[in-house]
């Protein structure tokens, strides 16, 4: 791997770290104001909402400039998501804010690595950044717990820091220096050779061209990059390995997402847990996941990606399957066994969809489209899981409906691949050729 790659996982590194501090502390905040269960839910999908409003400009903005100093303003205005909690506003408002700067960061973060390494490495480094953001996810939920927790949380107010008047809120003004970390890392990131392409322009430098065909019907403003992130989703959604890729990883995402919160729940609910143990649980899920992911980079080639698919329709019997585990000690292996599940089976497919994305489009703009698509997934399926509690659902009803839309969902996307290798045999088979004899940079 190239030097510049471990800048870059350490920068996403502390930056996931924070993340997932944040939204622990954002629960015990809401829950210290005495709010409601289903908008403690709600905040998975406000999280995921400027991913969904902003997908068709963050993509050209991440493709625009230096993928290093995108990164370096999309943590900026998480710091001023945190900023917004201490001053008193609401919640749920303020992080909406820090997903604008995560909705920023992740064109960058993938961008960089179809800029600097080949595609030959592409399964690799998707396997050391999704291991590491896994990792980040474990310490972030513990660090998020400990810091609300009964031993560090008076600590913190001992210091009687500016404007901190709760726990929650001393817990936030340490993420604050977290989020200054990754930004110190964001300076170290190479600038790789790739063209820039100005914020407006809405044509792009990938080996295709979803822009239009032969690059004509371009227009500027915010209508031309209107028109070209609509075009460059529909180009990935229409390519047969794409498609499938995009599908996979949108729901795998979507499930991921809202986890979080899901066994924060459940582990109140069947094991009696506060929000410290339970944040522990959490990190769990994520090992295995890390687990899963590490074993995914070392087995899978990028042409054999589609073959865990199955997988994702076993991640949804299993979340049904938790409503029945009350002991700690089955839950800890059954959680394992859940994120090891997902960590195998998004690597290979994140690649082969950033694959085919950089084959397509610019790389911004490939992440860009597929971040739309798992945020939206996400906002999906936390409102409907946010919607089950308001509507009178318990906690494992909840569990039990999301658990049944994701394999079921999962199915049909493989039998949507199975339809694609009969009915365009040749077409999926030039793709996979493409995939093993790939070799840039």
């Amino acid at each position: 791997m190239k030097r510049g790659f471990y800048t870059i996982m350490a920068a996403q590194f502390f930056s996931s770290l924070a993340d997932n501090a944040l939204f622990v502390t954002a629960i015990a905040l809401l829950r210290s104001a005495g709010a409601h269960e289903w908008q403690q839910a709600a905040l998975v999908p406000m999280f995921a909402l400027f991913y969904v409003v902003l997908a068709p400009f963050v993509g050209a903005f991440a493709d625009a400039m230096p993928k290093g100093r995108v990164m370096l303003i999309s943590n900026t205005i998480k710091v001023l998501g945190c900023l917004l909690m201490l001053w008193g506003a609401h919640p749920l408002l303020a992080y909406s804010i820090v997903g604008l700067g995560a909705a920023a960061y992740s064109p960058a973060k993938y961008g960089i690595l179809t800029e600097l390494l080949p595609s030959s490495q592409l399964v690799r480094a998707n396997g050391w950044i999704e291991g590491l953001t896994i990792s980040s996810i474990i310490l972030g939920v513990l660090l998020g717990g400990q810091l609300v927790g009964p031993v560090v949380a008076p600590l913190l107010m001992g210091l009687h820091l500016p404007g901190v008047d709760s726990a929650p809120q001393a817990a936030i003004a340490v993420l604050v220096l977290v989020y200054a970390l990754a930004a110190l890392f964001n300076l170290g990131i190479p600038r790789t050779s790739a063209r820039l392409v100005p914020f407006w322009q809405s044509s792009h430098h990938g080996t295709g061209n979803c822009a239009g065909q032969g690059g004509n019907h371009r227009s500027g403003g915010v209508l031309g990059l209107l028109q070209d992130f609509w075009r460059c989703n529909a180009s990935l959604w229409g390519d047969k390995l794409g498609q499938i890729s995009l599908s996979a990883t949108t729901l795998f995402w979507g499930v991921s997402g809202n986890l979080r919160y899901i066994v924060l729940a459940w582990a109140a609910v069947a094991l009696g847990y506060n929000t410290t143990q339970a944040s522990a649980l959490t990190g769990v899920v994520a090992i295995g996941t890390a687990v899963g992911a590490v074993v995914a980079s070392m087995r899978m080639r990028l042409d054999a990606a589609t073959k865990v698919i199955p997988l994702g329709i076993a991640m949804g019997l299993l979340l049904i399957l938790m409503v029945f585990i009350n002991n700690i000690w089955l839950a800890i292996p059954f959680l394992i066994l859940l994120g090891g599940l997902g960590g195998y089976l998004v690597v290979p497919m994140n690649a082969l969809l950033q694959h085919r994305g950089h084959n397509l489009m610019g790389a911004g703009r490939s992440i860009a489209v597929q971040n739309f698509n798992e945020q939206a997934c996400i906002l999906g399926l936390g409102a409907f899981y946010s919607l089950s509690l308001k509507l009178g659902l318990s906690v494992f009803g909840a569990i039990t409906a999301f658990g049944l839309v994701v394999a079921g969902t999962m199915w049909l996307i493989r039998r949507w691949h199975i339809s694609n290798c009969h009915r365009h045999r040749e077409e999926v088979e030039h793709l996979l050729h493409i995939a093993r004899q790939d070799h840039h940079h």
